[in-house]
């Protein structure tokens, strides 16, 4: 591994680690790994800690990203942080935090931390996917709401959300939520910590896509190393200038068996590279994690969005195939916890590059790291 000393300027260079592969770079399949870079563990920026980075979206103007921290107003509010990437056919030579904005709600105040015990309750968001939407300067940014069947004064439950926000964190209005991921303290609806982690955005900025990372009880069990799962992904029609939309289809997604040690798999994040097809991530984690990208499409997936329960239904789900397992790629190394998924920028030869970055869970044993690599035309 070489480490690198990015240049320390008034917008906070942050020191990071170029990890470009140890020998020529080896073409996995439609895409060759580049490099990585890593922030330095507990970086603080702005009076907050860089950390628990879960999703991630490129703004090809500003040639920047907005990457979304999974924080819930306990180490500073939730927000998310506008990041420049130095991205060539070298890897990541070096990365730069430029701005930190808090995510605002509608009455334009930060969210409070956490606190079950108050009454009523305060339950801030748990950030998960971001969505840049270049045509109308905003961001589409989701929550996976609460799910606490134990409190003290009763459940506390809090559903998932999509919100519009500007790119100052301001509220522009929030997506109507489809009823099967509406938050119950009975074993029905979404399960806790499994619901809205990915979301991506048509390329025509027409279409918004939000993933769950896995099945709602009314779906079936989670995945494990003997079996797979139904998870869903529901589709919206965003409309130039509007503050709401509502869900207009939804598709069931295969997820893998989990991989041993890992107990279970999630869908992390996707992009899409049309309005049916998309690149997915779904990872395994336990000591080191399983982290697998696939090509998926919607082609004749049935729309669930009228199905209440996937576990016994005759639905055909999404079609997918295998781009690469990071967990063996090689020079691939280290590989964390990745969360987020992105197109970046295109190189010199015309390649497009995706970029990735892990979530750290704010651990001083895992590393928040940016992966680039180059896809094959498709």
């Amino acid at each position: 591994m070489r480490w690198k000393l990015a240049r320390l300027l008034s917008l906070c260079w942050i020191l990071v680690a170029g990890c470009g592969p140890c020998e020529a770079p080896v073409a996995a399949p439609g895409v060759e790994y580049l490099g990585q870079a890593h922030l330095a563990p507990s970086t603080v920026f702005a009076g907050t800690t860089v950390g628990g980075l879960s999703g991630i979206s490129y703004d090809s103007q500003r040639d920047c990203y907005y990457v979304i921290s999974d924080d819930r107003s306990a180490s500073g509010p939730a927000r998310f942080y506008t990041v420049r990437l130095s991205v060539s056919d070298r890897g990541i030579d070096a990365v730069a935090i430029m701005a930190v904005h808090p995510l605002l709600d509608e009455h334009g105040r930060q969210f409070e931390p956490r606190s079950f015990d108050s009454s009523p309750p305060v339950v801030p968001p748990d950030p998960e996917g971001i969505a840049f939407d270049s045509g109308r300067q905003r961001l589409y940014w989701s929550s996976e709401g609460e799910r606490r069947t134990d409190g003290p004064r009763g459940p506390v439950l809090a559903d998932p959300w999509v919100r519009i926000a500007g790119l100052d964190g301001s509220y522009l209005g929030r997506l109507t939520t489809p009823p099967q991921l509406a938050m119950s303290a009975q074993r029905t609806g979404p399960r806790r910590n499994k619901t809205l982690e990915g979301l991506t955005l048509s390329p025509d900025g027409r279409s918004l896509f939000a993933a769950m990372e896995g099945p709602g009880y009314d779906d079936g069990a989670l995945p494990d190393q003997a079996r797979g799962a139904l998870t869903r992904i529901t589709a919206y029609r965003v409309d130039p200038g509007a503050d709401s939309a509502a869900p207009v289809a939804q598709y069931a997604y295969p997820l893998e068996p989990a991989t041993a040690p890992a107990e279970t798999n999630g869908l992390t994040d996707l992009v899409a590279l049309s309005d049916t097809a998309f690149l997915v991530i779904e990872r395994a984690f336990s000591v080191r994690p399983t982290v697998r990208l696939f090509r998926a499409e919607i082609g004749d997936a049935t729309d669930v969005l009228g199905v209440p329960a996937l576990a016994g239904a005759a639905v055909t789900p999404m079609v997918k195939t295998l781009v690469a397992d990071l967990s063996t790629t090689p020079g691939l190394e280290p590989l964390d916890n990745i969360e987020g998924i992105t197109l970046g920028p295109k190189l010199p030869d015309g390649r497009q590059t995706l970029v990735l970055v892990s979530d750290d869970n704010f651990s001083p044993r895992q590393l928040t790291q940016f992966v680039v690599f180059a896809m094959s035309a498709r």
